[in-house]
This record gives structure tokens, sequence and C-alpha cells, in this order.
């Protein structure tokens, strides 16, 4: 594809705020002073001086930003030419935008910026995958109602997934398997015998008798190096939480509720990423999980990257291909096809510009709930013990996260995790139990269990209480 001529109806640089100032949201603003079809002079925090701080970090003379309390001041400043700083985005919403981008993680004030966005007349970019993760068809149908788009963001691996198997499905390829690295690799050092997984070191000798699969099956392997790395977490929330906004668009789901997440070699991910009946790990075909990436320190990591596993039909092309570098399983069958790309807001601007020039979404046009996020309990909670939300991951202390087929709310069906957080638990709640709606209390003025309640009346049916 030619972006350049693609893009070029824009006609004028597309107007952009982003809600969230922090790893993601900076990205985007620095970027954004150098996408020649888009502007980003607003910016939304809870402090509306750490937003203003932002721009002045990448470059924007501090003379140049306005720190805005009021919807006037913001107007005014907007005439100035001025860049915005403000703490709400009600007090922006009014601004001749053409894009919003929440970028907050936080799913309860995520899920009224994505309203306000909406109800402003703007089109919403959902970086916050927490709130996608409960509410995201329910806004993308609310958008296309008032004629805008609610999209994932390009830059995330959702969107670069969603991408690649439908490019992938354009192409005619039949996709056995699906998904994405894990945040952090695994790497091994065998001359020190000490594996490095996000700045922490573990002393594991062991290991070196199993960086390498061999003849052994799939299931064994994938087994054996789970014991061995036991020590490490090998599950983590936002790799299900980001799968499920993948489901929601392309109908493909995991094969169990935890995933399989195995470690394993990238070039070995063809030969693990299949069914169990042709010497892979999973029970059918069609499958989206996630691997670690196991690699020695010289070796090329796969960077957050994303890929599918598809069926090799013709075994002369794959010969030939698999002769130029590309990865095939070791029975000739499968290969892998990936993109090793992930830049956050670096490269976001393809969704806002995805959505302002063509009112299109870069996941599906109509995204369903196939999948929700669900919390289990992993030690005895008790009732009065509040479900906190926090760390980069975002994970609940005393929970684990699955994925469950999409259901409406009800007392005593699993509450999605994000809504789940930052709750109080209003009864004890055992270990290894899902925690249900009946768990916990709830504000009745909650914007995510409101817009929540819509999604499950417009999908599953019912009254909206």
């Amino acid at each position: 594809m030619n972006h350049l001529d693609y893009f070029s109806p824009a006609g004028r640089p597309v107007e952009a705020c982003v809600v969230g100032s922090g790893g993601f949201g900076r990205s985007f603003i620095a970027q954004g002073l150098r996408v020649p079809l888009m502007n980003v002079r607003v910016a939304v925090d809870l402090d509306a001086a750490v937003a203003a701080k932002s721009f002045v970090a990448v470059g924007v003379p501090a003379g140049d930003v306005a720190v805005c309390a009021t919807a006037g001041e913001a107007e005014k400043a907007w005439a100035a030419g001025k860049y915005i700083a403000a703490a709400d985005l009600g007090s922006v919403s009014g601004l001749p935008l053409d894009v919003v981008v929440e970028a907050t993680g936080n799913p309860e004030a995520g899920a009224r910026h994505g309203r306000l966005a909406i109800e402003a007349g703007h089109h919403l970019v959902l970086v916050s995958k927490e709130v996608d993760s409960v509410v995201g068809p329910y806004l993308a149908a609310y958008a296309r109602q008032r004629g805008k788009v609610a999209t994932p963001v390009d830059g995330d691996q959702p969107s670069l997934l969603i991408g690649l198997i439908t490019w992938a499905q354009t192409l005619g390829f039949e996709i056995l398997a699906a998904g994405k690295s894990s945040e952090y690799d695994f790497v091994f050092d065998e001359a020190a015998g000490v594996l490095t997984c996000n700045g922490a070191a573990h002393p594991l000798p062991a290991l070196a008798g199993h960086m390498a699969l061999g003849r052994r099956m799939a299931a064994e392997a994938a087994r054996e190096r789970a014991q061995v790395c036991a020590a490490l977490p090998q599950r983590a929330v936002p790799d299900l939480c980001e799968l499920l906004v993948v489901a929601n668009s392309t109908g493909f789901v995991p094969d169990r509720p935890d995933l399989h997440a195995p470690i394993a070699r990238i070039p070995e991910v063809p030969t693990l990423f299949g069914p169990a009946a042709e010497g892979g790990l999973f029970g059918r075909a069609g499958v989206l999980d996630v691997f670690h990436c196991l690699r020695r320190p010289e070796e090329a990591s796969f960077a957050g990257g994303v890929f599918v596993v598809v069926r090799c039909d013709d075994a002369e092309t794959w010969k030939l291909l698999a002769e130029k570098g590309h990865l095939v399983s070791r029975d000739g069958k499968r290969a892998m096809i990936f993109n090793p790309r992930h830049l956050l807001g670096l490269e976001a601007a393809t969704s806002v510009l995805e959505a302002a020039v063509y009112g299109r979404s870069c996941g599906a046009q109509e995204p369903r709930p196939h999948l929700d996020l669900v919390a289990r309990a992993v030690r005895r909670l008790t009732a009065g013990s509040p479900l906190s939300m926090g760390g980069h991951h975002h994970t609940i202390d005393g929970a684990t996260a699955e994925l469950h087929p999409g259901r409406p709310l009800g007392p005593e069906n699993p509450l999605p995790f994000y809504l789940a957080a930052n709750r109080r638990l209003v009864r004890d709640v055992e270990a290894g139990a899902l925690i249900t709606l009946a768990d916990v209390e709830i504000d009745p003025a909650s914007e995510l269990l409101a817009l929540r309640k819509q999604q499950d009346a417009l999908f599953f049916g019912g009254v909206v209480n």
C-alpha cells in the first residue's frame, strides 16, 4: 500500500487530542509534531501541569503551551494557536477536534472519556484496552449511531494483529493460529546459566538442556520449559486483555481460558502453534495465544511483535520460501508470518487518519463481545477488602485473569476483570473461585457499569436496569 496516496484525501491536518500523557501518550505527542497530516495540540491529564510538561519535554516552547481550566480558556487558547493542557476532557471537548485518543489505562475514567468524545462528535481511538475489554463493542456501536468510529490503535498489538490476520485472510491463507509475543523476552546466557526477564536475573542452569526443541513433542517441550522456569511469571493480564480485543474483531478465540503461553525460540513457533493432531499444542485450528520469546543475548528479539501461523498448501512454494529464510515448522506443513513492529504512539497516527479521513476503524467495523476477561481468586479474599488495581500491568492483587465466552452481567456470572478493578468485596471469595457481580460493590453512578449494561442489552437482549 502507498500510504501517502492512501491518506492524500485528508485535505488538511487532522486535529487530535490525547487523554493520558504517560508512555504511550508522550510518544504520540512527540511523533505528532512530525506527522504532516496530523496536529496534536491538546493533551489532557489528571494534572494539567503534567500534560503541559509533556509538550515542553518533546520540544514545544513553554510559552506556546496554555494550561486551561475551562472551556472558555481553551477556546481562547485554540484561537491563539496555542498548545492546550487540561485536566478534564470536558473542558476541551468543544474544540474543533477530529479525534480523541484515550490512553489513560483507567477503566472508569476511560469509559467516561469515550462517551464524552463520541457525544461531542469526535472519533475515538481507544488505546486503553482495559476499557475496550469491558465495553469496546458498545462504544463502537454508539459511535456508528452518531456517524463516528471507535477504533483500536496502531502501535499496540491488538490492532497490528487484527491487521495481520485480515491481510492473511484477504490473501486466502488458512490461519491455524495467531498471536503475539509477551512483553518481555526470556534472555538466557548459557555460559552464566542465568535467565533475564524484565530486568530481573534468575539462575537457571538447567535451562541449557532445553534450549533446543529437537524431536521432542511440542507439549512435552513446552511443559518441561515451563517447569524449569517456574519461578518466572508465565501469564500476564495484558496479554489476555489484548487477545480479547483481537477476538472481538476477528472471531478467533483461545484454546484454553488461561492460554498455553509456551516458552519458545522464534523459529519454533510454527511447530508449536498448530493442532495437536499435527504435532502442535492446540486442540483445534484457528487459535489465539501468546509465546514467551526465549533467546540468547545476541539474538534478535521479537519485541512484542505479532504473527499468524498458516498452512503450507504448496510444498514447493514453501520450500523456496524456507530457503529465503521464512520460518516453517519442522514437518514443513506450517509457516509463521510475522510483524515484529510495536512502536506505541509513534505509529498511532495511521489509526487517527483512518478514522478521520475514511471514517473507518482499524478493527472490525462491528466488533462483537465474543469474550470476557474475568478474574479468578488465587487466594481467599475476604469481604470488605478492595480489589486494588495497580502496577505496570494493571493487575488485581489476589486475582488472576482468564478468557471466557462473553456473557451479560448477572449476579452469579463472572464479572469482567476491569469492571471488578478497584471495587470492594461485599462477601468472601474462596481461592480458585471466579469473582462475580454479587461479590462486589459497584457505585450505581459508575460510567463503566452503565455502558456495560447498554452493551449487554444491545448484544444479549433484555432490559437495562
